[in-house]
C-alpha cells in the first residue's frame, strides 16, 4: 500500500501545493488558535448558556451576542456535533490518514474544527478536502459509505453540514494527487488572496498587488 497523506497536508494542497512544499519542510504544526477552536467546540452546551460576560473570557472571533445568535441557530440544525461519539479520533484511510476531531455513528459522519473564520456559505474548499478526507478514512474504517461531513467555527459559533458529492470528492482526488505530486517547490500561485493570507507569502517571493497597482 503506499504511503498515505495526513488530511492537513491534503488542506493544504487544496489552498496551495507551494504551502505544502514549506509546510512539510519545516514540519509546521497547528497554530495555537487551533486548539483553542477545539476547546471551544468540546463545550457548546455549557457555551450555548453562559452569560456574555461569561463569553467575553474564551477566544471568540466575533462579540457575544452575535456569537450566541450563531450557536443557538447551529446547535438547531446540527445538534449532534455537541455530543459525538468519538473526539480526536485516529483514521487510517487507504490513501489518507488523521485525525477527526468528532466522529458520529448514526448516521456515520465526521466533524472536523478550524480556527479560521467561515465563507458566507458553504465551506471553504481546503476545508471540504480535509473533511472529505476524513470522511472516507472513516469508511474504510468502517466498511460502509459515509455520505456526510461537517466543519466547525467554534470561535464563530458557526457549524456547517455538506454530503460527500461526486464534485468534493473529485476535490479531495486532485488534492490528493497534487500532495503526492510534491518533492520539491511548486510554482507560485500568484493569487493575490490567497498569497496576503499565508504564513510562507514573504519567504515564497510571490509579489501581490498594492493598492496603487490597482489604481
Amino acid at each position: 500500500m503506499p504511503d498515505t497523506i495526513a488530511f492537513g497536508e491534503l488542506a493544504r494542497a487544496a489552498y496551495c501545493p507551494r504551502q505544502l512544499y514549506y509546510a512539510r519542510r519545516d514540519d509546521a504544526d497547528p497554530p495555537p488558535e487551533y486548539e483553542h477552536a477545539r476547546d471551544l467546540a468540546g463545550r457548546y452546551d455549557d457555551l450555548a448558556v453562559a452569560s456574555e460576560a461569561a463569553l467575553a473570557t474564551f477566544d471568540l472571533a466575533v462579540p457575544p451576542p452575535e456569537f450566541r445568535r450563531n450557536l443557538d441557530a447551529s446547535l438547531a440544525n446540527h445538534s449532534a456535533v455537541a455530543d459525538p461519539d468519538e473526539t480526536d479520533a485516529f483514521l487510517q484511510g487507504k490513501d489518507a490518514h488523521g485525525r477527526a476531531d468528532k466522529v458520529l455513528t448514526d448516521p456515520f459522519a465526521v466533524s472536523v474544527v478550524t480556527h479560521g473564520d467561515p465563507p458566507d456559505q458553504g465551506v471553504w474548499e481546503p476545508q471540504t478536502v480535509r473533511a472529505v478526507a476524513a470522511a472516507k478514512a472513516l469508511a474504510w474504517r468502517e466498511q460502509t459509505p459515509v455520505e456526510c461531513a461537517f466543519v466547525e467555527y467554534p470561535r464563530h459559533g458557526v457549524v456547517r453540514s455538506f454530503a460527500l458529492t461526486t464534485r468534493r470528492k473529485a476535490t479531495y482526488r486532485r488534492a490528493l494527487r497534487a500532495a503526492r505530486s510534491v518533492d520539491g517547490p511548486p510554482p507560485r500561485l500568484h493569487d493575490d488572496a490567497k498569497c496576503d493570507a499565508c504564513e510562507y507569502s514573504d519567504e515564497c517571493g510571490t509579489r501581490t498587488r498594492t493598492l496603487r497597482s490597482l489604481l
